[in-house]
């Protein structure tokens, strides 16, 4: 399970959070039904937002939910889920981006994907999952061209970017493809006055998208040699932050000139959970069950100058090296001092451990499996993502913090 927008279920209300399980398992359903079992794997959070946005907009009738049997990932409970042809666009954008995310795998080698066979194999699986969502996507009227267009020219793109090169040039073809996805909804929900607002908000979320998935892997790229967006064009984790802040109000700019019949779930997504996202990614916490930095002003040791050994420091003065009965734990003036080093492990510098490496394309499908029949994936705290190996967390975990309600009228 992959995507940007992972929302928290203590920050959603019982019947948010109804609606959004409503939407994703549907998303998971449609690819089922029109696509096969395997088909499934490609479900992602960020998907499920083309299903909310086109029920958002249209009025309301009794044909948008049906009950869908149990299921490991509900802990085998049934469950009204999100049917009709929101569901399926964005069965088919999922598959065409997957397939498109097989494709580049393929072509960096990664993993067991450095095999001939297994390549070849990934390849027939990519130009399937092509062949089926433009299939679906023609059935809505929806031309799936436009996104194996933007896929395409991206590594063109990035052959090209340098030093210099504006980052807005290498999120271009996600922005496109997503502007596209967000206008078919109003198309489908018929409003076609929201297909200009809507492309505005999906253009600034496929950036958002692009813009995160690089901060976030910068440092695994950069152990691999991987090409990141940030390091191959210099741009500063700052300036990054500042078009996502930017994205983020446009978003929300964007989603006001849109009329909706119930947008309550789709501004939660787009204009509070895209925050939560950013400050994820770039690590400053906006909930409170992440820590309390971000209400320190960014500073999680508290107000003493940026300095985690000030007053409040638990071994006594400003220094935990400092003079006998400072407080220091290793006896004397410093680690070495009259008493010699101690023994600190196979780590005596306490650096961070190098993040590990992602898993090949087949290893992931078979880990996640594994979390989908284990309901990890649902129910876990803490989980490692089955291909990025990045920590995530379940969708449907308990919480046990406080966190106020939006209350805002943006």
């Amino acid at each position: 399970m992959f995507g940007i927008v992972r929302p928290c279920s203590h920050r959603l209300t019982e019947g948010l959070k109804t609606e959004w399980m409503a939407h994703l398992c549907g998303l998971c359903l449609a690819l089922r039904s029109d696509h096969g079992q395997f088909s499934r794997i490609v479900t992602n959070y960020d998907g499920l937002i083309v299903s909310v946005l086109t029920e958002a907009q249209a009025e309301r009738s009794t044909g948008w939910r049906r009950t869908a049997g149990p299921c490991p990932l509900r802990g085998m409970r049934t469950a009204p889920v999100a049917k009709g042809e929101g569901a399926r666009l964005a069965a088919a954008v999922s598959l065409v981006l997957a397939s498109a995310k097989v494709r580049d795998h393929v072509a960096d080698g990664d993993g067991v994907l450095r095999r001939r066979p297994v390549a070849l194999a990934a390849r027939r699986i990519a130009g399937g999952w092509d062949r089926a969502g433009a299939r679906t996507g023609a059935e809505l009227g929806f031309d799936t061209a436009v996104l194996v267009d933007a896929v395409d020219r991206q590594t063109g793109i990035e052959a090209l970017a340098g030093p210099g090169t504006s980052l807005l040039t290498v999120t271009e073809p996600t922005e496109t493809a997503t502007a596209a996805a967000f206008a078919h909804t109003a198309v489908l929900a018929g409003r076609p006055g929201n297909m200009a607002p809507l492309a505005e908000a999906g253009r600034l979320f496929g950036r958002l998208a692009h813009l995160l998935d690089a901060v976030e892997d910068q440092g695994t790229d950069t152990a691999s040699g991987a090409w990141n967006p940030l390091t191959a064009t210099g741009t500063s984790r700052a300036e990054a932050r500042r078009l996502a802040d930017d994205a983020l109000h446009g978003i929300r700019l964007a989603l006001r000139d849109a009329e909706f019949t119930d947008d309550k779930l789709a501004h939660v997504l787009l204009a509070h959970e895209l925050r939560t996202s950013v400050d994820r990614a770039f690590g400053t916490s906006s909930c409170a069950h992440q820590g309390q930095a971000s209400a320190q002003g960014g500073n999680p040791y508290g107000g003493q100058g940026g300095n985690p050994y000030g007053s409040n420091n638990p071994y006594g003065g400003g220094n935990p090296y400092g003079d006998q009965g400072g407080g220091n734990p290793y006896g004397g003036g410093n680690p070495g001092g009259p008493r010699g080093p101690r023994d600190l492990g196979p780590n005596p510098s306490h650096e961070p451990p190098p993040p590990p490496k992602p898993r090949g394309f087949w290893a992931g499908c078979a880990v996640a499996i594994g979390l989908c029949c284990t309901c990890k994936l649902c129910c876990a705290k803490e989980y490692e993502g089955p291909w990025s190996r990045k920590k995530r967390e379940g969708c449907c975990r308990d919480c046990d913090c406080d966190c106020c309600d939006c209350g805002c009228d943006c």
